[in-house]
């Protein structure tokens, strides 16, 4: 699991930093608001851990340039505020968890682990699409009828994605945007490709068009 930590104080980010590793994250660290966007932009992460008050940009504005830029990457906010306000302004933001400093690390763990869960990140079990129809992200593959297809790792990524955010509708940007790297979209062409692939494995029922705006896993 791949997270993005923005914390400028030195002491707590070191700390933080050991225990999310020996936890088994892999944790890219930003001091700063604008070097974590320049690593929102360059990079993809699992997870955003951000502070509030940090340097250049605060962490609610790089959780605003995340969700602005289609970003849909979970994140917990870490804050040493003790007011409504700021709590309020993060989850208007699109914020999905918030911790206030001081904190035990096994807290933080399991607010993690429960983003892991709700988001399907790293889900090593094998989920049910249907009767008779299952995804397993891990092997990359769909088991339909008993039959076991390999997917390759995009279109295990795309169909993943989807899936999480099912009966909601996915744009082409956002699903660009969350799956590739800046240097590495697609063309929209490419994108068509990978989902007529995955719908003449799964059935053309499951992954719904909505022209003009992106698709809907159903």
């Amino acid at each position: 699991m791949k997270i993005l930590l923005l914390e400028d104080d030195p002491v707590l980010s070191d700390i933080m930093l050991e225990n999310l590793e020996l936890s088994g994250f892999q944790v890219t660290l930003s001091m700063d608001g604008e070097t974590a966007i320049k690593e929102i932009e360059s990079s993809k992460f699992d997870l955003f851990l951000f502070d509030i008050n940090v340097p250049l940009s605060s962490g609610l504005d790089v959780l605003k340039f995340a969700r602005e830029y289609h970003y849909e990457t979970p994140a917990i906010m870490i804050t040493a505020y003790q007011d409504i306000k700021h709590l309020k302004e993060s989850f208007s933001l699109g914020a999905n968890d918030y911790i206030k400093k001081p904190f035990d690390y096994e807290e933080l763990e399991q607010r993690i682990i429960n983003i892991k869960k709700h988001f399907n990140i790293e889900n090593k079990e094998t989920v049910t699409l249907e009767e008779n129809l299952f995804f397993n992200l891990a092997k990359q593959e769909i088991i339909k009828n008993g039959i076991s297809e390999h997917l390759s790792q995009k279109e295990s990524e795309i169909l993943n994605y989807l899936f999480t955010n099912s009966k909601r509708v996915v744009s082409t940007e956002e699903l660009m945007q969350n799956i590739w790297i800046y240097d590495e979209i697609p063309t929209d062409a490419t994108l068509r490709v990978y989902i007529k692939n995955l719908r003449n494995i799964l059935g053309k029922e499951h992954i719904r068009t909505i022209r003009g705006v992106g698709y809907c896993f159903e």
